[in-house]
């Protein structure tokens, strides 16, 4: 490419570096602006007292996706970070004496099944075999469409293969109709949750992720998940891409429906084009003057949010044997607690929790002799967060997690921090304080998402979890390689 044009990226998370990273392998001139001091946006780290938190994604599932990112400038995440299988893959816990754990192995889950509904594991096959399909069609013809318009998805080919996806009927129907068992039907459907809807009112399509958790397999990149971030980061670096951090973008400057330039408080950065990978809310209604706005607060406030969480980071001076790497506490009133999210949004009653005890498996998070634990509870966007919500909860879990170990663990926290709404909203701009993005409902696919290209600034592209293909890590990722193949298209087009 003689004349290099420039390009900014709005944002270090998934989605950023991942654009960032691919442009400069396309010969583009690329400048990342980060608000925060570090990349990985909700995958950054923090580290107190000898303790080494992950502050938001802990799950590692579609390891293909990291591998294919990598592979595709010719290298190997072997290159970068160490990845260690987890087994089990984690626990459920439905009360006391009542505990599953999901082996890494198929056969293991099989025996599983059977221990827990006799025949249920001929169904279990059938499943994942349906599971394995919706995975890779999803993934090899869905998911890597820029979703612009309906006609990217009206081939004969696409049709067919999305006739057996089941995008028509609900996920909860789909687990009734292999298995009778209601233990069963909660361990398949637990990952909708954070999908942002209930097992009835999500589409069946997302039984890929059980294929991605029983077949792919559970992972844990040692260090944690802020190595996939750095290995991001210093691939983009490798490739020439300039990160700046501590820069938020304050304005967006346009003339003839271009943006020429991006304000932070002290510098003016001028663009050929523009990645917006920070919360798309907040860049279109905030940076973007009105008329250049494809959409109004009328629209984003009709979307359906995945959940926002209320995060614990502990720190505890004694191991604790109970714990395993991840475990899910499904002992309270789940359906209670789905309502809380999205039937009536509000603070729920009894939870469902979330916890992750990294120094299991990695003890370089914790002091010897000392257990990393994050504790999460997935909570309905925009509702109240103040200090006393967050004590109260906090009460709550110490409850729980000392019933669920058998141990006395009040007098061993050294360390605890939350974060909630109003830290997703302060330090990510995030839209209602939401945690993962928007809800993967029927209406909200595809190109019923909020568009990835601009309609009305004609050098700006979208990526992240509030556009195509959706929330996650791997969806982020993914995006951000679509944004920088749009933008690299609108460049040979020479439309600007």
């Amino acid at each position: 490419m003689t004349d290099r044009k420039k390009v900014l990226i709005i944002g270090a998370g998934f989605s950023g570096l991942s654009a960032s990273a691919s442009l400069a392998a396309k010969g583009y001139e690329v400048t990342v602006l980060e608000k925060n001091s570090m990349p990985g946006g909700r995958a950054r780290k923090f580290s107190e007292k000898g303790f080494t938190f992950d502050m938001g994604p802990s799950w590692y599932w579609m390891p293909e996706v990291f591998e294919d990112f990598f592979a595709g400038f010719n290298k190997k995440v072997s290159d970068y970070y160490s990845l260690h299988r987890i087994d089990p893959s984690y626990k459920i816990y439905f009360g006391p004496g009542d505990e599953v754990a999901l082996p890494a192995s198929l056969d293991g889950i099989y025996k599983l099944y059977e221990s827990i509904e006799p025949g249920s594991s001929v169904n279990l096959k059938k499943f994942l075999a349906e599971s394995e399909f919706k995975y890779k069609t999803g993934m090899g013809k869905f998911v890597i469409k820029p979703s612009h318009s309906v006609t990217e998805f009206m081939s004969w080919e696409i049709v067919k293969a999305g006739l057996k996806l089941n995008l028509f009927s609900s996920f909860g129907s789909y687990t009734r109709k292999y298995f009778k068992s209601a233990k069963i039907r909660r361990m398949l459907e637990f990952p909708v949750l954070f999908l942002g809807g209930t097992a009835e009112t999500t589409p069946a399509l997302y039984s890929l992720m059980n294929y991605s958790d029983m077949v792919q397999g559970t992972w844990y990149p040692v260090g944690g998940m802020f190595k996939v971030v750095e290995a991001m980061e210093t691939l983009a670096k490798e490739l020439g891409v300039k990160f700046l951090y501590n820069k938020e973008v304050k304005s967006i400057n346009l003339e003839n429906n271009l943006i020429v330039s991006v304000e932070t408080i002290t510098e003016s950065f001028k663009a050929d084009f523009v990645v917006a990978s920070g919360d798309y809310h907040h860049i279109e209604q905030k940076l973007l003057p009105e008329k250049f706005r494809k959409y109004n607060e009328s629209y984003w406030d009709k979307r359906v949010l995945s959940p926002s969480s209320l995060i614990f980071f502990m720190g505890f001076d004694t191991r604790i044997p109970g714990l395993d790497h991840h475990t899910l506490l499904f002992d309270e009133d789940f359906k209670g607690h789905a309502d809380s999210i999205y039937g009536k949004p509000s603070w729920p009653e009894k939870p469902s929790i979330y916890i992750s005890c990294t120094s299991k498996t990695d003890p370089g998070v914790a002091p010897e002799g000392h257990e990393n634990v994050f504790v999460l509870i997935p909570v309905a966007p925009g509702i109240e967060d103040t200090d006393d919500i967050r004590n109260k909860y906090l009460e709550e879990v110490m409850v729980r997690l000392e019933r669920y170990t058998g141990q006395k663990l009040r007098e061993h926290l050294v360390f605890n921090r939350s974060y909630a709404h109003r830290d997703f909203e302060n330090d990510y701009h995030a839209y209602k304080g939401n945690a993962y993005g928007l809800a993967n409902t029927l209406l909200q696919t595809a190109f019923l998402k909020p568009s990835m290209r601009s309609e009305k600034v004609k050098n700006l592209m979208y990526a992240g979890q509030l556009t195509v293909p959706g929330p996650g890590v791997p969806p982020a990722i993914i995006s951000g390689r679509i944004a920088a193949e749009e933008i690299h298209k609108l460049n040979q087009t020479k439309v600007l």
